[in-house]
């Protein structure tokens, strides 16, 4: 090669000149985000109490007593709200998702078999996530809006013979509550094998037994019924499901998401990489105030204000997307009027009236979450307002003083759907 040559080709030039990166031109926050604080009231994340905005303020010593102190508390108390009393609760830096690939990866490997029940967008993620993992997945999928049959599902499985069932208690997507979970469980169990239950929208929103039910692992973010911030998320094993991660031969692929690992930090007070402390001390708190307003009077919040907004919904002259025996109460599903499209509606009630709710994956609906702190009166007031104003506005009749007077006469009259299991 001559010097010609070498000069000729940027790549091969050992001296090649570039330019600096300049400093960018960058506005501060308070240029971005609206004057007017949205209201969250989309499928997540939630608006968050004062305490947990505090306590995700402070930064400690990710080691030492103080850090170990809150973790003792934390375990506690998410033993109370995953209603187990497994040893094996830990938390996962990183958004529920992490979680659920915590739970997939440390049971499944190469060649496990699997079986994921698909009913929308949620449970769909954990059988790519076995997959990923080189499992042998089975899909057993069930039609939009609606739930799996047991008679069906109890053939599937014992075609399969699965090691592993996923499942997702209530899925965000398209507001389906898998109400039979307690008997999905037990068909899961009386073939050996374990389960693994997402419950991100669910935990603390509606009722959910781990050990009374048999579930093996259940996973959640701290982001929706917890009313956390993003990013810190929940994870529990059954002893049995521990047993399996604990003795499992094939090395997990995950380092970070390796629970074999976590458990230094979580139980040993011992190090696996920088905690987010923040947000662990911001759970915390989320945590401590689910304690204090107790499950049960929780739960009966949740519903009282989800029918209320439901009625109101239909009040208003709106279609809710799922059936009433498997509707979702955490997360509301609405059908859009015709030639009104998802997008539409949340551009506007966001700019126009600062409340922020959610469109789903394609669907023709929007979506408004009833979880944590969504659930209080005056938010479901200027919700439905916003959400009343906004459809009108865009063309379409809907009967204003009806869906806030039906709102009004539910919430005074309180809620009746069971949702005990």
């Amino acid at each position: 090669m001559n010097d010609t040559s070498l000069q000729s080709d940027p790549i091969a030039t050992p001296h090649t000149q570039t330019a600096p990166v300049p400093c960018p031109d960058v506005e501060s926050l308070d240029g971005i985000l609206p004057d007017e604080p949205l209201l969250m009231m989309g499928a997540g994340p939630v608006p968050i109490p004062a305490a947990v905005a505090k306590a995700n303020s402070v930064v400690i010593n990710h080691l030492g007593d103080t850090m170990a102190r809150v973790i003792h508390q934390v375990k506690a108390m998410a033993r109370y709200v995953f209603q187990t009393h497994s040893n094996w609760v830990l938390g996962v830096a990183g958004p529920g998702s992490a979680a659920m690939e915590m739970a997939v990866s440390n049971l499944a490997w190469p060649g496990t078999r699997v079986l994921s029940i698909v009913n929308g967008f949620f449970s769909h993620r954990m059988a790519e996530m076995a997959q990923r993992v080189g499992a042998d997945v089975t899909t057993f999928d069930v039609p939009d809006r609606e739930i799996a049959s047991l008679d069906a599902l109890a053939q599937v499985i014992d075609r399969t013979r699965p090691a592993i069932v996923t499942i997702v208690h209530g899925e965000t997507s398209n507001t389906v509550w898998n109400r039979q979970l307690k008997e999905v469980v037990q068909l899961a169990k009386s073939a050996g094998a374990l389960v693994v239950v997402d419950a991100v929208c669910t935990l603390s929103t509606m009722p959910l037994d781990m050990d009374a039910w048999g579930i093996d692992v259940v996973i959640t973010g701290g982001q929706k019924g917890l009313s956390s911030i993003p990013g810190v998320s929940l994870i529990a094993f059954s002893d049995t499901a521990w047993e399996r991660v604990r003795t499992r031969t094939v090395p997990n692929t995950h380092w970070c998401l390796d629970a074999t690992l976590a458990e230094n930090f979580w139980h040993k007070a011992g190090y696996h990489y920088t905690a987010p402390v923040s947000g662990v001390l911001a759970l915390h708190e989320a945590l401590r105030l689910v304690c204090g307003e107790t499950l049960e009077k929780r739960f009966a919040r949740h519903q009282r204000c989800s029918l209320a907004l439901q009625n109101a919904v239909t009040a208003l002259g709106l279609s809710l997307y799922t059936p009433e025996d498997c509707r979702l109460n955490s997360v509301v599903g609405i059908a859009l009027p015709q030639a009104i499209t998802p997008r539409e509606v949340c551009d506007r009630i966001s700019q126009q009236y600062q409340v922020e709710i959610s469109g789903s994956f394609g669907l023709p609906i929007v979506r408004i979450g009833q979880m944590g702190e969504q659930c209080r009166e005056h938010n479901l007031f200027r919700t439905v307002h916003a959400l009343g104003r906004t459809i009108r506005d865009l063309g379409a009749n809907i009967d204003l003083p009806a869906g806030v007077a039906a709102l009004e006469e539910s919430l005074l009259a309180g809620g009746a759907r069971d949702t005990r299991r």
